[in-house]
């Protein structure tokens, strides 16, 4: 398995590389990365990765090649690595919001790609991923990449109208689960609780909570009123979330982070198009000189 990195775009594709190794999945010596920027290099050829500048030189070499670069430059980099494209490889695309079309097109027809939404936990091997197939991807090809991402957190399958839900959800989770867990320490320390202890506590209890859901095949809802003694200081607290619009805010904000991922998804393909529109002028215009 080899990496496509590019520069900006590389902590995902980074943490990635470090739990295939450290769990065994892949050997680094089976790895190769492709990057401009030598300090991503160093990076990775201190995990025993071999490195390349050339994108072209990484697919190559692979047969399954991870596209880990910045949105705006997506199209650039496969249509440079295109020719060098066959119907053996796979094409993992971890570019946030570029869909399976804009990928498809500048590929060779029935490329075999899929397309994955992972977050930030990744660092730590705790992503939630969610990978959608091309139309020329096939069967075996959803179970390879699945377990590979397995390695390092959770992995599930899904259509790509879901992965707006999904960038809004899991994508942009962290961010609310770290902001509550900077809330609850907050409050122990407006209670009286040193700092640092503050914020261990919090972080086990989010911790903790999500292992329960996760193992204990309760519904969440049980696992709630469980911790809600009658007439205790759960269900109280409880009141004051409810009153203060708690289970609303987390509606509201995965609702408005998947219509931001829907704009920005929309943005890309009118992008996308009016590019292939000034290539195609461009084409034309050379014809015409010749």
């Amino acid at each position: 398995m080899l990496f496509n990195v590019i520069k900006g775009a590389g902590r995902m594709a980074q943490a990635m590389a470090r739990g295939f190794i450290s769990t065994g999945v892949i050997k680094a010596q089976n790895i190769t990365a492709s990057d401009p920027d030598p300090r991503m290099l160093r990076f990775f050829k201190n995990l025993g990765i071999e490195t390349t500048l050339e994108n072209t030189e990484v697919v190559d070499r692979s047969k399954m090649i991870v596209v880990a670069v910045k949105p705006s430059i997506v199209s650039k980099v496969l249509k440079e690595v295109k020719d060098h494209v066959t119907m053996d490889k796979i094409m993992v695309s971890i570019v946030a919001g570029v869909p399976l079309s804009i990928l498809e097109e500048n590929l060779p027809p029935d490329t075999r790609v899929v397309r994955v939404m992972s977050n930030i936990p990744v660092t730590v091997q705790a992503a939630a991923s969610v990978i959608s197939l091309g139309a020329g991807a096939l069967p075996d090809d959803s179970e390879l990449v699945r377990e590979l991402l397995q390695c390092i957190g959770i992995c599930e399958e899904g259509s790509e109208s879901l992965l707006d839900a999904v960038t809004g959800l899991s994508g942009s989770g962290p961010a609310y689960a770290f902001t509550a867990i900077e809330s609850l320490a907050d409050g122990g320390v407006k209670m009286g609780l040193p700092r640092d202890l503050a914020i261990k506590l919090a972080a086990q209890t989010l911790l903790g909570s999500a292992k329960m859901v996760l193992e204990s095949g309760k519904h969440v809802g049980q696992l709630k009123d469980e911790v809600c003694s009658p007439g205790g200081t759960t269900i109280a607290a409880m009141h004051t979330l409810e009153r203060a619009g708690f289970r609303a805010s987390l509606i509201n904000a995965v609702e408005i982070g998947t219509l931001k991922a829907i704009e920005l998804g929309q943005q890309k393909k009118k992008e996308a198009e009016e590019q292939q529109k000034l290539e195609e002028s461009l084409e034309e215009l050379d014809l015409e000189q010749d």
